[in-house]
């Protein structure tokens, strides 16, 4: 990449950071602070349930917008929600208010992440698109690390006091935008982008999806989401229940497997999708997934288990950038459509994932992983059958094969 190039990641790399981070922080003391205000399970399972629909509702528009307005409007817009979201929950104790934080939350996470990732497809070329997506994730994933840990640190001076944080850590990113972040669409893709959403409804887009070239990555992107928030959803209870794991043990295994995200995306998803391209990275990386799940089901201790868990992240935290690159290339001058698409597909899965997850673990704790195992293997056969009829009709994946697309 250029030095403007790698400015303009490093720009988009902190906003991501300071987003996810800012969510991150009050992961810690939410179930304490619940406590607190005389709400149970219940209020925290909404509170995922109802951001995550937010987001699954939003997407589409939002991903509209990206393209018609400009990827740095959406940016910021997405960050002034997220913002106004902790602040809401900083100086509300009321649970039907702070309800309504969490839906402002999500439609600034549907507004944010789509525009970051059409950002990246505007200032990379074929060859480079897997490794901006790839540090746009690391940032991610980075952001899940740090913002829990700075969230138990700030909650000795209140169970409040990380909200606060949050929010003020938030409003910084919306300033550091304003300042610094440039539009990255063209004069001449928005002039294009414009002109087609004259001709076509947004509920004609929508349904458009199911024939677009990348709808099997946003099928598959779906299905990752749903295997992984189901898994993460339940993994904290099964190794309390299964194998007597303590609260640190948990900690332990969910920071883990957020280090491994973090360093799998910085220097390992670029190399080897540069050597055998996104189609069997794909291909092998979701056999992994599914592996991972059925070894799941005979893990006879917490540190096996533990092993299986940094597995399957591992396999996942290279199949997220892929997908995301697969789903850019084949989108052409439509990239804020496609990424709000791969919004909404990921967050279908975030909201019934954990759900379905919740009702069969209480009729059989191992039925998650059952279903979960399933829902990959069909999935692994639809790749396959996929890229026989499509890779070799319409693009060529890997990254020396791109110049001439």
């Amino acid at each position: 990449m250029s030095a403007e190039q790698r400015k303009k990641m490093i720009i988009l790399m902190i906003n991501m950071f300071i987003a996810i981070g800012s969510f991150g922080i009050i992961i810690p003391i939410l179930p304490a602070y619940l406590e607190s205000i005389n709400q149970g399970g219940i209020a925290a399972g909404l509170m995922i349930a109802i951001f995550a629909g937010a987001q699954l509702i939003f997407s589409p528009i939002a991903g509209k917008w990206t393209d018609q307005y400009g990827r740095r409007k959406m940016i910021i817009y997405g960050l002034i929600g997220l913002t106004l979201s902790m602040f809401v929950f900083y100086a509300f104790d009321n649970i039907w208010v702070l309800y309504a934080s969490r839906v402002i939350g999500g439609v600034g996470a549907a507004l944010l992440i789509p525009a970051i990732f059409a950002y990246v497809a505007d200032i990379t070329t074929l060859e480079q698109r897997a490794k901006g997506n790839s540090l746009v994730s690391a940032a991610m994933s980075l952001g899940i690390v740090v913002g829990p840990g700075i969230g138990g640190f700030f909650a000795d001076f209140g169970l409040k006091m990380p909200f606060l944080i949050s929010a003020i850590v938030s409003l910084f990113a919306v300033l550091f935008s304003v300042l610094v972040l440039k539009e990255s669409m063209t004069e001449q893709a928005s002039a294009e982008t414009n002109a087609h959403f004259d001709d076509e409804s947004m509920m004609r887009k929508m349904a458009r999806s199911v024939k677009m070239p990348f709808f099997i990555p946003l099928v598959i992107t779906l299905v990752m989401s749903f295997g992984l928030m189901a898994y993460e959803s339940v993994i904290g209870l099964f190794v309390n229940d299964q194998f007597g794991a303590t609260p640190q043990q948990i900690a332990l295994m969910i920071t883990s497997t957020g280090i491994v995200s973090v360093i799998v995306q910085l220097f390992i998803v670029d190399r080897i999708v540069t050597r055998y391209g996104e189609g069997s990275v794909l291909t092998i990386f979701i056999g992994v997934t599914a592996v991972g799940f059925l070894l799941s089901l005979f893990a006879s201790s917490y540190e096996l288990f533990f092993g299986i868990t940094l597995l399957i992240f591992l396999a996942t935290s290279i199949l997220r950038p892929v997908l995301n690159t697969l789903i850019s290339k084949l989108a052409g001058n439509e990239q804020g459509f496609a990424m709000g698409m791969n919004n909404m597909y990921m967050s279908i899965g975030n909201v019934l994932g954990p759900t379905l997850a919740g009702i069969l673990y209480d009729v059989q704790i191992i039925y998650p992983f059952i279903l979960g195992l399933g829902l990959l293997v069909i999935t692994l056969a639809i790749t396959f059958i996929w890229q026989k009829r499509t890779f070799k009709q319409t693009i060529q994946i890997k990254p020396e094969q791109g110049k001439g697309a």
